[in-house]
Parts: C-alpha cells; sequence; structure tokens
C-alpha cells in the first residue's frame, strides 16, 4: 500500500507561501515596532526642546525687566550703576546655563529604535539560519 503524499506533506509551493506570508507579517510588525519607538524619542524630543526654547525666552525676557528695575533700584540706593548691572547680569547667566544644560541632558537622552534595531538583526540571523 503506498502512501500518498500529495495529501500529507505540503507542497513546496505551500512552504514557499506560508514563508512570504510569515516574512510579510514579521516586516510589518517591525514597521509597526519603528513607529511606536519613533514617536516615543519625537515625544521626548519635544518636551527637550522645549525647555530649551522656554529657558532662552525667559532669559531674554527677565534680561530686559531685571536690568530696567535694578537700575532704577541702585539709582535709588546710591550704588554705582555698573556694578547693579553686573550683579542682576551674573544672576541671569546662571540661571540660563542651569536651563540649558538640564534642556542638553534630557536632550542627549534621545536614541534611536534600539528595540527595533535588535529585532531586525534577530530577524536576519534567524533567516540566515
Amino acid at each position: 500500500m503506498a502512501i500518498d503524499t500529495k495529501q500529507t506533506d505540503p507542497g513546496l509551493i505551500e512552504l514557499v507561501r506560508s514563508a512570504a506570508a510569515d516574512t510579510t507579517e514579521l516586516v510589518k510588525q517591525q514597521i509597526e515596532l519603528t513607529k511606536a519607538e519613533v514617536k516615543e524619542n519625537v515625544r521626548t524630543a519635544g518636551s527637550s526642546f522645549g525647555l530649551l526654547a522656554a529657558g532662552a525666552a525667559i532669559l531674554g525676557i527677565g534680561v530686559l525687566f531685571l536690568l530696567v528695575t535694578i537700575a532704577y533700584v541702585l539709582v535709588q540706593l546710591g550704588l554705582p550703576v555698573w556694578a547693579g548691572f553686573g550683579i542682576v547680569t551674573l544672576f541671569l547667566l546662571i540661571v540660563g546655563a542651569i536651563l540649558v544644560l538640564v534642556g542638553r541632558s534630557r536632550a542627549k537622552k534621545i536614541q534611536g529604535p534600539e528595540r527595533t534595531m535588535a529585532a531586525l538583526d534577530a530577524t536576519k540571523s534567524t533567516l540566515r539560519g
């Protein structure tokens, strides 16, 4: 009694179709992973650059208002105007530098899609076999 191999074993064409479908699904899932990671990194980048922009805007406006205010106070106190402006300028530079450093350190934490790259490497090594 002979066994019909056509009924028990899938044909080569079916195996190729199945592998192609699996590969297509894998690529789709990796694209979705990449999108999710990029979206997360864009959110982090946006908040980091928002801090930098807010720090710069506050520095600009603060410098103008504080210098004018201090100028009037120094005139009333009898101190030399140059000393008052120097103190205020130094304070503003320190505050601005702190804001810029915090924003820069947060911006440095932004990374590429690491999980996607790891998944792609795993896929390559699996397909190479």
